[in-house]
């Protein structure tokens, strides 16, 4: 009887461990820790300024190709996480349209000599339902 206990027990904490693993990367892939000072600062910067030049009215203006549609979105919140995909930054923005559908959108940034360049936005979720894309 004991054993068995103690083998009930072993399965739970390897599943715990498991799982901790399996999530734990997760929880950085929104934000790369070694993207930091100047670096971090210039690539939320010419985002910042992106989202400005493209916004007119208040409104950022984005074709959504999934939904065949042009978006017409106000900026709510930009995110503070960064991570790099292939030779480029990815930071993102929380924006709502004026049916209260929210977009998290994702901005691409790219070094290029001295400058990082924001050179696009896709939509990476809209209400919380993530889009599957790959950027590498």
């Amino acid at each position: 009887m004991k054993s068995q206990i103690e083998q009930i027990i072993r399965i739970m904490i390897s599943g715990l461990v498991a799982s901790f693993l399996l999530t734990g990367p997760v929880a950085y892939a929104a934000d790369d820790p070694s993207i930091k000072g100047g670096l971090r600062t210039g690539i939320q910067a010419t985002m910042n300024t992106f989202i400005k030049n493209q916004t007119v009215d208040g409104t950022l203006r984005l074709y959504d190709p999934v939904e065949d549609e042009l978006l017409k979105v106000k900026l709510k919140k930009l995110h503070p996480g960064i991570v790099k995909k292939g030779d480029f930054y990815v930071s993102c923005a929380d924006f709502v349209d004026s049916n209260g559908r929210k977009y998290d959108l994702d901005f691409l940034v790219v070094p290029s000599g001295d400058k990082l360049i924001t050179t696009q936005a896709i939509v990476h979720s809209v209400d919380g339902k993530k889009r599957k894309y790959h950027l590498e």
